[in-house]
């Protein structure tokens, strides 16, 4: 298993595929062990496909000290020098989209165009949902609470008529669970990728990006709202903007989404070439 090291911590990546180099970054409590991945998805054999474990999730290290945004778009550099990229396309998935953001504000060389999905600017143009104030909950009704706001068709009076059905897809995410959840110092990571996330904010930035973007939505997601995605395209000059069918997961809910951003991909690196 491939590893690289900063000052602070070992982290965890993987790459695979030809063409175009392409960095992916996942959600919270992403973990590469966990399947089906980006490297299961349409996106796999049409490009050089790179991505890791982020601070605190996966075989990544998770020191129990306080991370910040700036850290994680630092991380996502030294994943690239590792495998000498100066440059890559870049799609940032809900709390990976945060983290392309920063990474594209901060070293905008780096960046030649970037996707980003369900995710928000934070500031002014509206956070993700605080997910940070739902660790009071039981662990059953932090599931039900996350299935509702995720997907808003299917909110508390949609479970209450259907509990079969409701259990059934509880079931699931528990199935999907990353496995580094129930490894050592995994709950404190988490934490603390949590903790990071609530302070998220680009939104006075963001003009600054310069690269195309494509910034992609679920309809239904409550967690990342249409209206939070709306404001985060209208930050970037030039961006496109596309809504999916579903919610915060529309990128496994709806087949067409992945192929819009495949699209968008070849479009820009036959462009860049």
């Amino acid at each position: 298993m491939p590893y690289t090291s900063t000052a602070d911590i070992r982290i965890h990546y993987q790459r695979n595929g030809e063409g175009c180099a392409v960095l992916f970054l996942g959600g919270v409590g992403g973990d590469l062990r966990s399947q089906p991945n980006v490297f299961d998805s349409h996106l796999a054999g049409r490009f050089d496909i790179l991505s890791f474990d982020q601070r605190g999730t996966g075989l990544t290290d998770k020191p129990d000290v306080t991370y910040t945004m700036a850290q994680y778009a630092q991380d996502a550099a030294a994943v690239m020098d590792a495998v000498d990229w100066d440059s890559a396309h870049v799609v940032g998935v809900s709390f990976g989209g945060m983290v392309a953001q920063e990474l594209a504000l901060r070293s905008p060389q780096r960046v030649r165009s970037l996707v980003l999905c369900c995710s928000t600017a934070g500031g002014a143009g509206g956070s993700s949902y605080p997910i940070h104030e739902l660790s009071s909950l039981s662990p059953a009704e932090r599931s039900r609470k996350m299935l509702a706001i995720g997907d808003n068709r299917y909110n508390e009076a949609w479970q209450a008529a259907h509990p079969e059905e409701t259990e059934r897809m509880l079931k699931e995410a528990a199935a999907n669970a990353s496995p580094f959840l129930q490894e050592p110092g995994g709950i404190a990571g988490i934490t603390r990728q949590i903790e990071a996330r609530s302070h998220h904010d680009t939104y006075d930035r963001l003009p600054s990006i310069r690269v195309p973007t494509l910034v992609c939505g679920g309809k239904y997601d409550g967690q990342a709202t249409p209206e939070a995605v709306k404001n985060l395209h209208g930050q970037i000059q030039g961006a496109e903007l596309r809504f999916f069918e579903g919610g915060h997961r529309f990128l496994s809910q709806d087949p067409e989404a992945y192929k819009v951003i495949a699209e968008f991909l070849q479009h820009h690196c036959s462009a860049s070439n």
